[in-house]
């Protein structure tokens, strides 16, 4: 068995199963947002159950409209936080919450071995700590809060490997990028992505983490990565409860086995409107920007801004830019207040703002008009997904965002740092 289907069976109680076999699979943690627990509430509500299954294996994170927007967001979290606060489930208040993809692996609430659903399609992020996780509409996250098991079908696993070292500028956001330019939107559908290789062993964990979370904007259930000591390090301080960790068959069944030799890659940029348009940073011609985000439940990490203040630390950003810096979690806002980054980024012009998923799916903190582009970290493109229809979303990592925020046009690290 593959590593996936290794998981799953042990969470089915099988001695294996195969892909496109149906199966009840017992959970280790549900999870919901601001805007999708209420939904899922409701629905909890209407199967006539009290309780759920097991308080603190569910958890609410609002981070989507957070600190509230509005009067109709506001009353969105005063439900899930109602809610929470009469079940006894797990709840993350402001001041207290992180965007929740940066949040839960940092609390310990996600080991290796589990299997975790959320309301969110980038649950998959969990799969970097060798976890199975997966995006779930608010009906199946209602039906688990009651039942604490799944119905899903088995998928299939591609097994991606990468080989070589990657090049200064190139991380885990341009391998993702890459990968999904080569594979298309659909390229994985109802796949487990499997990472490997020695480049994978080479990235950090926030670098795995990055290329978990778009593993849905290839179409797949789940993006994983194999345990080992890296995870275990992460893993040491934070697990408060034991898990297992599995390793596939030396025979397990791929459906592909794809492998990339990364040593050419160059920072990768995908243009609007889909994150598979992807291009490599030498071949994007003059693109000017308006805006830059770096942050978001794929590059929010410490790193990931200790990397976009290592190249703005000295510089100033364009003055018709507008640069927007949203640590993922309190605690990455701490460390980087910790390393002097804060003073970093406001130096060089940037606005910091609470950890808040924001202006990833155009809520606010950097909602774009009509005619703009920006330059951003996230994970998706899609037409009016930051503001306008009439808008444009360019996705990189967070040195080129960086970058681009101090030239006012999309461009390579290289070209600002010499």
């Amino acid at each position: 068995m593959t590593l996936v289907e290794k998981i799953l069976a042990a969470h089915a109680g099988k001695k294996r199963v195969s892909p496109g076999e149906f199966v009840n699979v017992r959970v280790d943690l549900v999870l919901a947002n601001d805007i999708t627990a209420p939904i899922a509430i409701r629905e909890f509500r209407r199967i006539g159950v009290e309780r759920v299954f097991s308080p603190h294996k569910v958890v609410m994170v609002p981070d989507h409209f957070m600190p509230n927007k509005d009067i109709p967001s506001a009353e969105q979290a005063k439900l899930v936080r109602q809610f929470c606060s009469q079940q006894g489930t797990l709840y993350f208040e402001v001041g207290r919450m992180g965007i929740e993809h940066v949040l839960l692996p940092e609390q310990g609430l996600v080991l290796p071995g589990d299997v975790v659903i959320g309301a969110d399609s980038h649950t998959c992020t969990y799969g970097a700590l060798g976890a199975f996780a997966t995006g779930m509409g608010s009906t199946d996250i209602a039906a688990a809060m009651a039942t604490g098991d799944i119905w899903m079908r088995v998928p299939p696993t591609i097994k991606l490997v990468y080989h070589g070292s990657l090049g200064k500028w190139v991380g885990g956001k341009d391998l993702i990028l890459y990968t999904i330019g080569a594979l298309g939107v659909d390229g994985a559908l109802y796949s487990a992505m499997e990472f490997g290789g020695d480049a994978i062993d080479a990235l950090s964990m926030d670098g795995r983490f990055t290329m978990a979370n778009m593993a849905i904007e290839a179409g797949a259930k789940a993006g994983i990565c194999r345990v080992d000591n890296k995870t275990l390090d992460y893993i040491k301080s934070r697990a408060k409860r034991s898990y297992n960790t599995y390793e596939p068959d030396e025979d397990a069944q791929y459906s592909k086995v794809i492998e990339y030799d990364v040593s050419a890659i160059e920072p990768q940029v995908a243009l609007p409107h889909l994150p598979a348009n992807t291009r490599p940073i030498s071949q994007l011609g003059k693109v000017e920007i308006d805006q830059a985000v770096i942050g978001s439940c794929t590059n929010g990490r410490l790193e990931d801004l200790e990397v976009a203040a290592g190249i703005l630390a000295g510089r100033m950003i364009a003055p018709w830019v507008r640069c927007i810096i949203i640590p993922g979690s309190q605690q990455v806002y701490l460390d980087a207040l910790k390393e002097g980054l804060i003073e970093v980024f406001i130096r060089a012009g940037a606005v910091v703002s609470t950890p808040t998923c924001g202006p990833c799916l155009g809520g606010h903190m950097g909602v774009l008009a009509a005619g703009e582009r920006c330059i951003s970290t996230t994970n998706r493109n899609f037409v009016g997904r930051m503001g306008s229809p009439q808008s444009e979303v360019y996705l990189s990592s967070p040195a080129v965002a960086a970058a681009s925020a101090i030239a006012g046009i999309i461009t390579s690290p290289e070209e600002v740092t010499d």
